[in-house]
């Protein structure tokens, strides 16, 4: 009787040990297939989107903020009390992998919706060794109707321009993350004809942790169009404090506009050329999560 208990002890043990073998190996493989985690720190990275969006139901804010130029120096503390540029937007997640958003900025008086798609996540198996979305926008021009040449010409439509891109982002390690941007923006009317209509460029970013918050966030974005005057690269370096609900970037960069699709077509400030203090300004931006 005794040894017809121990076997059975025994086979329950072994089973049970089986079970729970196959259990851990299946968390594992599911852990393997979730994405990674914070590739970055927010939906903006300094000019550029990120393939970050806001989860199901959550809400997002951001706030991007440009001074002046630093041309008059301690007179207006480097470009602090000279004119700004100011966006305020709101972002909604629809899924965890579809948002949309509501934007103003102030000085080209431009509205704008905008909507992103997260198509593929990096895993952290690495079966998916990047993460890859799709960005989009429709921006309203909202300047009285004689600011469009020509003026005989006129029709709504002309107040509209679209931008895409395409996100693609990888995070190496805790450390170090990068993306690149492919872009494409059309502007159903242009301020000169030394501009044009359709216009590409690429954009490269990436962020460095420091240390726990903290990091360094850089950008380089090239267009690519040919024109009579070309689009000026947009060239921005920073430093950004994140947190679960809060990420705070300050920066310079060299564009003044916000809206990826003037940025692309319309910066004349360049980073390589003439003064720093003509051609650079200070900025930031502020995102929170809801």
């Amino acid at each position: 009787m005794t040894n017809k208990i121990l076997t059975r002890s025994i086979l329950a043990v072994a089973i049970l040990s089986c079970s729970i073998v196959g259990f851990a190996q299946e968390q594992e493989e599911d852990t393997g297939k979730l994405p990674v985690k914070s590739t970055f720190s927010a939906g903006m990275l300094i000019e550029n989107p990120t393939v970050i969006s806001p989860f199901q139901g959550a809400l997002e804010l951001n706030i991007q903020h440009r001074f002046a130029n630093m041309n008059n120096g301690i007179k207006d503390i480097f470009g602090i009390y000279g004119s700004a540029n100011t966006r305020i937007a709101l972002n909604y997640g629809i899924t965890d992998r579809i948002s949309v958003g509501f934007g103003t900025e102030m000085v080209n008086k431009l509205q704008d919706l905008s909507w992103k798609v997260a198509l593929v996540k990096q895993t952290r198996s690495g079966s998916s060794p990047v993460s890859i979305s799709y960005y989009g926008n429709i921006v309203l021009d909202t300047h009285d109707k004689d600011f469009f040449t020509p003026k005989n010409s006129y029709r709504y439509i002309h107040r509209l321009s679209y931008l895409t891109e395409v996100i693609v982002a990888r995070k190496f390690n805790d450390v170090l993350s990068l993306q690149v941007v492919p872009k494409f923006a059309y502007m159903n009317a242009v301020r000169d004809t030394m501009h044009k209509n359709i216009n590409y460029g690429i954009a490269f970013g990436g962020r460095a942790k420091l240390w726990e918050s903290k990091s360094i966030i850089f950008e380089y974005d090239q267009p690519l169009t040919s024109a009579e005057t070309k689009s000026k690269p947009n060239l921005a370096l920073g430093l950004e404090i994140g947190t679960a609900t809060h990420a705070f970037q300050v920066f310079v960069t060299n564009s003044q506009n916000i809206v990826g699709q003037q940025n692309l077509a319309y910066n004349t400030n360049d980073p390589f050329g003439g003064k720093f203090e003509k051609n650079f300004i200070f900025g930031f931006n502020i995102t929170v999560k809801f």
